[in-house]
């Protein structure tokens, strides 16, 4: 097997005979011709596996399907799934909507053979490629935006690229970190780009309409995104800030409410803490430490830890809010703040060693040097060096 032909599917029944046809074309273009494989990777709810399955029988190349039942990791899981059961080390990512042309594939796939890169990418973005395919003028811009934000944030790792976010490449998939990558979200090629420096070589193409049925898009992708593209610069102390600064803005919105509404200041910061500690705590499960959470101990151990830790700094935090206001006469705001930033670095150093700790950790030389290691592990990764 020389070309593995990786396609994600969620719910595109009506596109994956046309799929499989056009690279089935595409391919018996090549000169000396490619022994290649499809490989489905599944997450439908509709009647799309069937269809793949129905396909497979009659194909004029092969087609093999993997039906994830409970899918992990969104998009980017279903392609490291891929990657990891494909027959060829040469791995081309294409989805299966239609608007990634496979007419494109013989290109790529001539210019991977110069053996020279180790991703080929499809872009939109590089000279002759077009976005035409984006439903609107929103769209559009909305893309670019995202497209220049993310070089912005990754000048080096991506000073030669100039589409991160197509899903549209080809890849040797020995020059990937499996290991290192933490699916999260549908842009799988930006957190191989980031994890590690790859040649790359750039195609330019035109990205078309869907062939049926609706577009994934949606808010809720782009809040993944954005917690995607932080994770991958900043590394989890800046996932945790951005938490932590949300339930201070909260935290601090409830005690002005409170002390607006003729409660008692302390009375106050007391409903601000429990409320803030306990959506912290659910963030920081979904976005934080979801990579540390199998090797951890079970939910609501943690979450008990958690809550106890995050109670005790609150007992300790407050009489130094008492002392600010009475003694020192700052504003509960101002003191309610000030205390929550010296908290964030002690929260994430607990959280990060005790509450996400694995069951059965690994002997080190000493506690001391196990305390540094893992603090610096979980501050940095895996920012870009």
């Amino acid at each position: 097997m020389q070309l593995s032909i990786i396609v994600p599917t969620f719910n595109e029944a009506p596109n994956v005979a046309e799929l499989v046809r056009r690279i089935a074309a595409a391919l018996a273009l090549v000169p000396g011709g490619v022994d290649a494989e499809i490989l489905f990777v599944d997450d439908s709810t509709d009647a799309t596996p069937d269809v793949i399955r129905g396909i497979a029988a009659s194909a004029p190349l092969p087609v093999r399907l993997i039906h994830r039942e409970r899918p992990a990791g969104g998009l980017c899981g279903a392609v490291l799934e891929g990657l990891a059961d494909a027959g060829a080390d040469a791995c081309l990512v294409i989805d299966g909507d239609l608007q990634h042309p496979p007419e494109k594939i013989p290109e790529l796939w001539e210019r991977f053979g110069h053996g020279d890169v180790d991703v080929v990418i499809a872009s939109r973005y590089a000279g002759g490629g077009t976005a035409g395919g984006l439903a609107d003028r929103t769209r559009v811009m909305v893309s670019k935006a995202s497209n220049a934000l993310t070089r912005a944030m990754f000048p080096v790792r991506l000073r030669d690229v100039s589409d991160p976010m197509t899903g549209f490449f080809l890849i040797d998939r020995r020059s990937v970190d499996q290991a290192a990558l933490r699916p999260r979200g549908f842009k799988i090629l930006l957190e191989i780009l980031a994890r590690r420096p790859l040649r790359i070589a750039e195609v330019p193409f035109d990205f078309a309409g869907r062939g049926a049925g609706e577009s994934k898009a949606s808010i809720r992708q782009g809040v993944h995104f954005l917690a995607q593209l932080t994770a991958l610069r900043f590394g989890k102390m800046s996932l945790f800030a951005v938490i932590g600064g949300l339930g201070a803005v909260a935290n601090v919105a409830i005690v002005w409410a409170l002390v607006g509404l003729g409660v008692d200041y302390i009375i106050a910061a007391i409903i601000a803490a429990e409320v803030t500690i306990i959506g912290n705590f659910l963030l920081q499960e979904r976005f934080v430490f979801h990579d540390m959470r199998a090797q951890a101990s079970g939910g609501w151990l943690r979450f008990a830890k958690s809550f106890a830790f995050n109670n005790t700094e609150a007992l300790i935090r407050i009489p130094i809010i008492a002392l600010m206001v009475e003694s020192w006469h700052f504003s509960a705001v101002v003191a309610t703040a000030i205390t929550l930033v010296v908290a964030f670095f002690v929260r994430f150093v607990f959280h990060s060693l005790v509450v996400y700790a694995p069951r059965k950790p690994g002997v080190a030389p000493s506690a001391v040097r196990r305390f540094v290691e893992e603090v610096d592990a979980q501050a940095t990764a895996p920012g870009e060096l």
